[in-house]
């Protein structure tokens, strides 16, 4: 593949979710974690990142791995990271393969009529700093195109999808904002990309928020008139775990290439701060993990959640590398990656599998959140494993 001017180092890209500046912490918080493990199915993996990769690539062909959609886009930045990581291009064809599936010469076919299907334009700049396709390029500028006239609320939030009018999910800001602000950052379009992104953190936290738990509701609709919004504030009712981990990724994203001297830089590290309180106080003190209901840890329907586990993980290591949290904080994301391997493992046929990992979700009451499938290998978990462990393997 041919040498682009944008191209990104192997050291930049690995930086952060975004993959766009900055380097990776020392192995040393895997050090320390690991210590504390137990054998995972005997021998464990030599690196856990490729084990998973490996596993999903003998389990699915770039045309039989699923259509367009975030989860696969959510994984396949999960393994780019590695790629930028060991530097072995079958993983970055992988990739491509499965890119080259919807986007061609004249762009891709999409609507974009929800943040969902946003997400897995995150690696549309990469794609094209990598290997100089203009396509790439055409995609993801079709992409900018359209948030002008995406639908928001009357502070600016962008509706969680048109046809959801008023209403923003905490899932929504990781599936569009991150794209946007690396967008800015690699094709000069900052003034609008970087406030856009910034802008919405705010509003969306400034409704979803609950200082008294560090914690945030799964919703919130505009006009109070969906049955989930009823009551004051007009946000759900419930701290449902993923949509607080999506949260917490996406603003550490946006802080990777937001200018030091942004306006909002500011306000986005205290979200981390507040995010962090939150998720340290309701950490299960036994395994290292979060619950699927976050602050309901000893209801019996409850159970112990692996993708938000892990999104908590790296969004605290992460803010303490950064200088965004207090140095006290990395023993509390060691005690999650931790907790998040013993849900790792290696079958009787070779493959890696990671359990415990909850469905795609929407808003609902606690049987709703409680009753959501346990599955393994869902790219919820895939995704989200592989980019905290990048974190920790460097």
């Amino acid at each position: 593949m041919s040498e682009h001017p944008l191209r990104p180092t192997r050291r930049a890209v690995l930086a952060g979710t975004l993959g766009a500046v900055g380097a990776l912490a020392a192995a040393g918080p895997l050090a320390r974690a690991a210590d504390r493990l137990p054998p995972i199915g005997g021998a464990a993996p030599a690196d856990w990142s490729r084990a998973v990769i490996d596993s999903t690539m003998k389990r699915y062909t770039p045309d039989k791995i699923g259509g367009w959609g975030y989860t696969l886009g959510l994984y396949l930045y999960g393994q780019y990271l590695f790629y930028k990581r060991t530097g072995e291009k079958k993983y970055l064809d992988y990739i491509v393969a499965w890119y080259d599936r919807f986007i061609t010469d004249s762009g891709i076919s999409n609507s974009f009529s929800n943040l969902d299907s946003m997400r897995s334009c995150q690696m549309l700049p990469l794609l094209y700093a990598e290997t100089g396709r203009k396509k790439y390029r055409t995609a993801a500028d079709q992409l900018r195109k359209r948030f002008p006239s995406y639908p928001r609320t009357s502070d600016g939030g962008m509706f969680h999808a048109t046809s959801k009018v008023g209403q923003l999910w905490g899932d929504g800001v990781y599936m569009a904002q991150p794209f946007l602000a690396l967008y800015g950052a690699a094709f000069g379009d900052g003034d609008y990309c970087f406030e856009e992104s910034a802008k919405n953190i705010a509003v969306y936290f400034s409704h979803l928020r609950e200082p008294a738990k560090g914690l945030l509701y799964h919703a919130y609709d505009e006009d109070g008139s969906e049955s989930w919004a009823s009551g004051t504030g007009h946000h759900s009712k419930y701290h449902w775990a993923r949509a607080i981990g999506w949260f917490g990724m996406a603003t550490i994203d946006i802080l990777e290439v937001l200018p030091a001297n942004h306006p909002r830089r500011a306000a986005l590290i205290d979200v981390v701060k507040f995010l962090a309180a939150g998720y340290e106080r309701y950490q299960d003190a036994s395994t290292g993990r979060w619950y699927q209901v976050v602050d309901r840890g000893g209801e019996a329907k409850n159970w112990l959640e692996t993708s938000a586990s892990s999104m908590y993980t790296f969004t605290m290591s992460r803010g303490v590398q950064r200088g965004y949290l207090p140095a006290s904080y990395q023993a509390v994301a060691d005690r999650g990656y931790a907790g998040v391997l013993k849900k790792v493992s290696v079958g009787s046929d070779g493959l890696t599998n990671i359990t415990d990992i909850c469905e795609g979700t929407n808003v609902g009451d606690l049987s709703y959140y409680y009753g959501r499938a346990r599955k393994t290998n869902d790219f919820h978990g895939l995704g989200a494993f592989l980019i905290m462990n990048e974190q920790y393997t460097h």
